[in-house]
């Protein structure tokens, strides 16, 4: 009887041991991936000093690029240059920076987004500065283009945040870096009004070289991407960042051990021509090509018809310089028109526009998509770019202008968040360095039309943006792959 009552005692004692046995089997049998480490850790403390770092990348940026549309005029009379000249100022800016977007990408891939961008800033910084004491045009040109060569390089910053950010936030965080771009330009533009006409051209130059200084030494705080470092089988690495970015968020990691399939082949271009890819990676280059052409082309016309009075179908400056049969550019190919208090105030208000149209485009991106919205953005700004060829005030030329920045900074929103986030960890960096070459052609033949075609036929010269933006968007909307929502994929 006794034996009979220990029996059952005993087999649930045997139960329970065998059950308390498997649970730490179970736990130890868990693994997690770097997506689902971001997703669980979320948005915090770590993702405001990312976004404020790497997104201030954008202000040394947009004071680089934009330097030469203020110093343009100043220049033209010092060197006594001819249109084609300053134009090839900038041509070969993007020029440098169409061949060395390919090989930062390159390089990022297999060794790391991190290395990449503090050696570009390392690089533009330098030349910046050598920059300022160019004794003759031939010296600035060559100069200008190694800066363009270290600027191709600051992309790994977005595709840097893009790699942390938990994917409900991409959509709404990465626009928001316009505001920086915003920040770079006003300050170059203001700077320009006041530095240029007391102490020279050449003092602006080291100023703006100045931001791109202080983030060298911010590039301490940012880690390298867990998701670059995982694919290279560095996972203890990787691990230690969640876990530090996980305390900083005051948050937890998932339970479990961290696993992803290592990826020897990273960073090839026959993965962006796969089957897979081949007509995504077609259409955006295409798109990438169009809005830089489009982008960089309202810049450069906005200082043109501030600098030559070209609105209304005004006359060129070959037409206005006959006297005598005989062109006065051929006897002085210098004109001195340098930009007076007004024309920097319509600058300013002008590039303020770029991000007039944010909060739409965030809206646009994150319930319309990212192919919808920038075909929507591509369309109204082929429609704007024939409006500016309506006589109007000096007010309604600075609302066109002004809603033009805006559109053009819209579609660069769009086009950078597709971007990184269609293509996987393996070949992302390449992805978006090839795209950001490609884009360069646009930006180098940009300066040949605002600055050349322009003065001869105004409303070609429009037609010809007008045109290339309405086929951006008809390629935006057939874009083949939509990523709202969609997580990062580590492999194609």
């Amino acid at each position: 009887m006794s034996a009979k009552q220990t029996e059952p005692v005993t087999v649930i004692s045997l139960r329970e041991l065998s059950l308390g046995a498997s649970e730490p089997q179970s736990r130890e049998s868990k693994t997690f991936t770097v997506e689902e480490a971001v997703e669980t850790i979320g948005f915090g403390r770590f993702h405001i000093a990312l976004f404020l770092i790497m997104g201030s990348t954008g202000v040394a940026e947009a004071m680089e690029i934009m330097l030469i549309a203020v110093v343009s005029p100043v220049i033209r009379c010092e060197w006594q240059l001819e249109n084609w000249q300053v134009a090839l100022v900038t041509t070969m800016v993007f020029f440098g920076y169409m061949v060395f977007s390919i090989l930062f990408g390159l390089l990022a891939d297999r060794y790391g987004r991190w290395k990449i961008l503090f050696i570009s800033f390392l690089w533009g910084a330098y030349f910046s500065l050598l920059t300022s004491f160019s004794p003759s045009y031939i010296w600035f040109v060559f100069l200008r283009t190694m800066v363009g060569c270290g600027v191709s390089g600051h992309s790994q910053g977005l595709i840097i945040k893009t790699e942390f950010l938990p994917t409900k936030y991409r959509g709404y965080m990465l626009p928001l870096s316009q505001v920086f771009w915003l920040a770079g330009s006003l300050l170059i533009i203001g700077l320009a009004s006041v530095v240029v006409p007391t102490i020279g051209w050449r003092w602006l130059i080291r100023i703006a070289s100045i931001p791109g200084i202080i983030l060298i030494m911010a590039f301490k705080f940012i880690p390298e991407s867990a998701r670059f470092n995982v694919s290279t089988g560095n996972t203890p690495a990787a691990l230690a960042t969640l876990e530090r970015i996980a305390k900083m968020n005051r948050s937890v990691m998932p339970e479990g051990k961290l696993v992803e399939p290592i990826l020897e082949k990273r960073g090839r271009f026959a993965d962006l021509l796969d089957a897979k890819y081949l007509r995504t990676t077609l259409q955006i280059w295409v798109i990438w090509l169009g809005i830089s052409f489009a982008y960089y082309g309202v810049i450069l016309a906005s200082a043109e018809l501030l600098e030559r009075d070209l609105v209304c179908g005004s006359r060129s400056e070959s037409e206005v310089a006959v006297t005598g049969g005989v062109l006065e550019e051929s006897q002085s190919p210098c004109y001195c028109h340098m930009f007076a208090p007004s024309d920097y105030r319509t600058m300013i208000i002008s590039t303020i526009g770029e991000i007039a149209l944010n909060p739409l485009n965030i809206l646009g991106i994150n319930f319309l998509g990212r192919r919808l919205s920038l075909s929507i953005t591509m369309g109204c700004t082929a429609l704007f770019f024939l409006l500016l060829n309506i006589c109007t005030s000096s007010a309604g030329l600075i609302g066109f202008l002004f809603m033009l920045r805006a559109l053009v900074a819209a579609n660069f929103n769009t086009i950078y968040i597709y971007t990184a986030e269609v293509y996987p960890t393996m070949m992302r960096a390449l992805g978006m360095g090839t795209s950001g070459s490609l884009c360069r052609i646009g930006a180098m033949v940009a300066p040949f039309i605002s600055q050349v075609l322009m003065s001869a036929s105004f409303l070609g010269a429009l037609c010809l943006f007008s045109s290339v933006c309405v086929v951006c968007a008809i390629s935006a909307f057939t874009l083949p792959i939509e990523t709202k929502g969609r997580a990062l994929q580590q492999i194609k």
